[in-house]
């Protein structure tokens, strides 16, 4: 059994992977800005805005794992959500780094998300993790988060980053917005659709964390995504067969979508077509290499 100490537990991914922990025999611990943020799970203060952290949590963890960080979709961006979307990722991350290096620990790995926002737009082309940063915020808000990952890997410890893609569950993200056109039988697709879109079921990407946690061999950057992207069409053509009965597709034209998001439009806009090959290689096995058998497990419980 490992202590294990994670930030951001209380969001999409960390609630789960938390949860999937504690069935493999871990003990979880929490870092929350507010106490008793998990009436079941020991939460320890901290504030990455402030610099504050209680270090005893630290002290306690044979592991680190950091999902913190404002949503990127959550509202529009403007200048201020900008700053509190990249401000919460590298100063989450700094404070880490500080409080692993400056207090006595038994810390052997940190574990972090970070994004394939990286990749910017980068149309039909397949992306590996040697890609260069594409252009655009979302591209730079995930180069700072990783700039502050690439201080921790000067530490004495393992560090991997899992660029995580669109990330499948019902019960919040992108696919639960995707569906709610749906209880009308009505899908919609963005622009022309054809934009890739790099997906993961949520029990892959919180197997992948597992999994990185315990193979001594990972280090450094790795996209979890699942191997076989589909287009933002293919994507809601999929939903729709899954669902059953009639729904009617229809596009959502890019210029509307500029209008009312703004920026932030590019979240469904761009095109990332992420390859999975060096994660495979590591000797992860995915159980949903696959849309819609995924889709069927999500949708069909």
């Amino acid at each position: 059994m490992s202590h294990i100490l994670v930030a951001g537990g209380t969001g999409l991914i960390g609630s789960r992977l938390c949860t999937r922990l504690q069935e493999n025999g871990h003990q979880v611990a929490l870092l929350s800005r507010k106490p008793g943020a998990s009436g079941k799970i020991k939460t320890y203060q901290w504030d990455p805005a402030r610099g504050t952290i209680d270090l005893t949590a630290i002290q306690q963890a044979d592991a680190v794992i950091n999902l913190a960080g404002a949503g990127i979709a959550d509202t529009l961006w403007t200048a201020a959500r900008k700053r509190l979307i990249v401000e919460s990722r590298a100063q989450s991350t700094a404070l880490l780094r500080q409080a692993i290096q400056s207090t006595p620990n038994n810390v052997q790995t940190y574990l972090s998300a970070s994004a394939i926002g990286f990749y910017g737009h980068a149309g039909e082309e397949w992306l590996e993790e040697t890609a260069s940063t594409g252009k655009g915020f979302l591209a730079e808000s995930t180069k700072a988060w990783e700039d502050a990952f690439h201080e921790v890997e000067k530490l004495n410890i393992r560090a991997v980053a899992l660029r995580i893609g669109i990330v499948l569950t019902p019960k919040g993200g992108a696919l639960e917005k995707i569906l709610l056109p749906f209880k009308g039988r009505v899908g919609s697709y963005f622009g022309n659709g054809r934009q890739w879109y790099s997906w993961i079921h949520i029990e892959d990407v919180c197997r992948l964390f597992l999994y990185a946690m315990e193979n001594i061999d990972m280090r450094g950057i790795y996209n979890a995504v699942a191997p076989n992207p589909v287009t933002n069409k293919e994507l809601v053509e999929s939903i729709a067969k899954v669902r059953g009965g009639f729904n009617l597709i229809a596009p959502v034209p890019a210029f509307l979508l500029r209008t009312a998001m703004g920026e932030m439009a590019d979240v469904i806009l761009n095109s990332n077509r992420v390859s999975a090959k060096k994660t495979v290689a590591a000797g992860f096995t995915f159980q949903y290499p696959e849309l819609s058998p995924a889709l069927e497990a999500l949708l069909k419980k």
